[in-house]
């Protein structure tokens, strides 16, 4: 819009000198008053322009707004000078032009049809002595057909240049983005294994000393507290070489959806004794996957949680859909806390990029959000209309164990 604008203050001082030499240097017949008017009526609607949009959010029918104006008063200009007799009746063309290259295409045709039909109604409206002086009818109707072909050019080349110009920048934006995602994870995953291999070793010396106290006082609350949280970290531990091995190995399973739901609630039941886990009908299917996909899913209900205790929520539910088009079924997991939910501009960025926020960095998003893309599914956050948030998972479900490939 700036530079649109920028434009039309230079048109204007351009018309003004363009004017005032004509009338005055060749001293050429025209109504000069009316033109003034114009360009003045024009200043008037720019300055507007500027002053209305200055602290506006831009949007695509302003932008047309403008363009149709410009349309208007060349049209005006152009009648009061000649009209389809005048040389410069191919600036109408500008607006075509500017239309192409910024807007889409409803829009573009909206603008070319406008600048056509308003050079055919000058074509139309020339006085009947000028179309038969010196036998110059077929002239100016060659030029409108000129101009006419001119516009579609415009319209179809210049337009569908500038949109595949606009999706291959869409397109090297969105490889960007996926490369420094790949380069984050990458670095996460990385960091993982370092910090699971350096623990391994202190929990292995933490579980001899814990043998030992267990062996030389047994009743000691102190050692008895201390089983649950070194088993914790054991399981956690082999649990993260058996995932490091399935993706080493890159074999997909055929997962169970029952079974799949029934790990979550287990793992739920143990780790959140105080969370009440809301699990509608499962559906009966295979989903084609690896071991990932489990701490994936489970990373989101952990996320529920703690939206939960924020608030001070004990609920957390589980729904199950399955959408079929075509050929093609997928299964929506649906998982909606209580708590207070986050900002629409949040929701678009978590799982895509690193947040910085109260609760964190949106890392466990971000690694189920890979994990599931991975899966050929998708993840999206949504806030739930009366409260809380939803992250819905969409994953290919096969009915048919056949038909998971292996």
């Amino acid at each position: 819009m700036d530079k649109l604008l920028l434009l039309r203050s230079g048109a204007i001082v351009i018309q003004l000198i363009t004017v005032f030499a004509v009338y005055f240097l060749m001293a050429l017949d025209i109504s000069l008053m009316p033109l003034i008017v114009v360009i003045c009526g024009e200043t008037i609607f720019h300055l507007a322009s500027i002053l209305f949009y200055r602290k506006r959010h831009i949007r695509q029918h302003d932008l047309v707004l403008q363009l149709l104006a410009d349309v208007v008063f060349l049209t005006l200009l152009l009648s009061l000078s000649g009209g389809a007799t005048n040389a410069f009746v191919s600036l109408l063309l500008l607006p075509i032009v500017i239309a192409a290259v910024t807007l889409p295409t409803r829009w573009l045709v909206l603008v070319s049809v406008t600048a056509m039909a308003a050079y055919s109604i000058m074509l139309l409206k020339m006085p009947s002595h000028s179309m038969h002086h010196m036998d110059m009818t077929k002239h100016f109707i060659a030029m409108w057909a000129n101009f006419i072909l001119s516009a579609l050019v415009v319209t179809l080349v210049v337009g569908a240049l500038a949109r595949m110009i606009i999706e291959r920048e869409q397109a090297i934006a969105k490889q960007r983005e996926e490369q420094l995602r790949s380069e984050q994870l990458l670095a996460l995953g990385m960091a993982s294994t370092q910090v699971t291999h350096q623990l391994a070793t202190p929990l292995a010396t933490i579980q001899l000393l814990y043998d030992e106290l267990l062996e030389t006082d047994p009743t000691n609350p102190a050692v008895q507290d201390m089983a649950g949280p070194l088993r914790t970290c054991a399981t956690q531990l082999a649990s993260f070489r058996e995932l490091a091995s399935a993706v080493r190995d890159k074999k997909p399973q055929r997962l169970v959806v029952s079974a799949l739901v029934a790990q979550l609630q287990e793992q739920f039941q143990l780790q959140f004794p105080l969370q009440q886990l809301h699990v509608n009908p499962v559906p009966d299917g295979y989903i084609e996957a690896d071991a990932l996909l489990l701490p994936a899913l489970f990373n989101l209900l952990q996320n529920a949680v703690q939206a939960n205790q924020n608030q001070g929520q004990h609920q957390v539910n589980i729904d199950f859909k399955v959408h079929t088009i075509q050929s093609d079924t997928r299964l929506h997991i649906t998982i909606r806390d209580f708590g207070s939910g986050v900002s629409d501009h949040q929701a678009i960025k978590l799982g895509e990029q690193l947040i910085e926020s109260e609760q964190g960095l949106g890392m466990a998003l971000l690694l189920s959000n890979a994990t599931i893309e991975r899966f050929s599914g998708k993840l999206s956050l949504i806030n739930h209309p009366e409260k809380g948030m939803q992250a819905i998972v969409e994953l290919p479900l096969c009915s048919d164990p056949q038909q998971v490939s292996s």
